[in-house]
């Protein structure tokens, strides 16, 4: 793009050269050229589909699950029930850049499984992910599931134990995406660990949690990108200042007195327009639409009442504790496993707990006195607003980061 061309032009160039050579061009659609008038959410769609069938035939493009980058929850990207000409594959996120690094547990097995069961209806109901990508859909001759690994120096390569769980994983989904996730953290468990029935039950359950419970303490109802940009760690949802503008938390999140989200319906980007009419119904209702999603699409006020009759503000703050709450059943759930599996591991994942524990109150306090600022609505019971002043645990998460 520095040099005036398209993807369709570096893609064909180097997939010319490779041609004679029977090579394979594997070229990435995650897209950095940033439209300041346009939603960073529409701009893979906006500069590929336009190519379809244009690139050539020893060309796979590469898409992340999700038109942002690699967030702990978000819709499908418009691009898998857009490119019917050409081929496209999978990209998922097995290092953890977004869901807490080595620290967090976050078994991914969800997170995969909730994408390819996602219908595009690209070609009517039951267009799902899973069919596109395995070339059933639009009749794929050469088809890719990828995984961004970043492997760490740790002796065990992941850095938290469980985490190769996720690896194992893509794996088998790369093999049959239309396998559960349940089904492979149980033959996962009962190969790392062999150990009694019950303890198996006990770190399964917790797999298979891991992620809605990250999901809530950092990203409840579709808000993302709140992270701090230079770290992509921790919370920092008052970030408003980067080299573009769409780096920072403001940007996506769009907090103000009103309410909160990105309107990406017509009256907003229009970038659901992306989408095929039946998934584009699906999210453009604020009415209907499932909770998980609601931020990513619509602005909604602080007092809009959500299917189960809560305001978003107070079931924004309910999910945070919750969250919270949740990582210390984790803990205690782990806990009764002393003495029955590695003693190693079993120590090397209790340490981490601890950590998560202590970071998961800094992603509740540092997320709910941000926002308040704007809702000025109040932590109802049975939760207690912290005890730190926002300042106070601004200062706290600051100074941990440049450490």
């Amino acid at each position: 793009m520095d040099f005036g061309r398209t993807h369709k032009d570096g893609a064909n160039m180097l997939a010319e050269a490779m041609a004679p050579h029977n090579g394979l061009i594997i070229w990435r659609a995650f897209v950095y050229n940033f439209d300041p008038k346009g939603d960073r959410f529409a701009a893979a769609y906006n500069e590929f589909k336009k190519f379809d069938g244009e690139f050539l035939p020893n060309i796979i493009i590469q898409v992340k699950n999700g038109p942002i980058d690699f967030q702990v929850r978000e819709p499908i990207s418009p691009l898998f029930g857009a490119m019917e000409k050409t081929l496209v594959s999978m990209e998922f996120q097995l290092t953890q850049e977004y869901l807490g690094w080595a620290t967090h547990w976050v078994y991914e097995g969800r997170m995969f499984e909730e994408v390819l069961k996602t219908d595009t209806y690209a070609k009517g109901k039951g267009s799902t992910v899973a069919k596109v990508i395995n070339g059933e859909l639009f009749k794929y001759p050469i088809t890719s599931m990828i995984g961004v690994a970043n492997t760490g120096s740790d002796r065990n390569w992941t850095g938290h134990p469980m985490a190769q769980a996720n690896w194992y994983t893509l794996g088998r989904m790369a093999w049959n995406p239309e396998i559960s996730s349940e089904k492979i953290a149980n033959d996962w468990v009962k190969m790392t660990f062999r150990t009694d029935s019950k303890s198996i039950e006990t770190i399964k359950k917790i797999m298979m949690e891991s992620r809605e419970i990250y999901t809530n303490y950092t990203n409840p109802l579709g808000v993302h990108h709140v992270m701090g940009e230079s770290h992509h760690f921790g919370p920092e949802p008052w970030v408003e200042k980067a080299p573009r503008p769409d780096w920072t938390a403001l940007y996506y999140h769009r907090a103000d007195t009103v309410g909160i989200g990105f309107d990406r319906t017509e009256k907003g980007s229009n970038s659901l327009a992306q989408y095929h009419h039946e998934l584009r119904a699906k999210y453009a209702d604020i009415n209907t639409i499932q909770p998980e999603f609601l931020l990513w699409f619509h602005h909604a006020p602080w007092t809009h009442k959500l299917q189960n009759g809560k305001t978003v503000w107070d079931e924004m703050v309910s999910r945070y504790y919750e969250g919270v709450k949740s990582v210390e059943k984790m803990q205690k759930d782990w806990g009764s496993l002393k003495g029955k599996i590695d003693k190693e591991i079993f120590e090397n994942v209790e340490a981490r707990l601890k950590n998560q524990l202590k970071e998961a109150c800094w992603w509740r306090d540092a997320s709910v006195l941000y926002f308040q600022k704007f809702s000025k609505m109040p932590v109802l019971s049975p939760y207690q607003k912290p005890t730190r002043t926002f300042e106070e645990v601004k200062q706290i998460v600051d100074v941990y980061h440049v450490k």
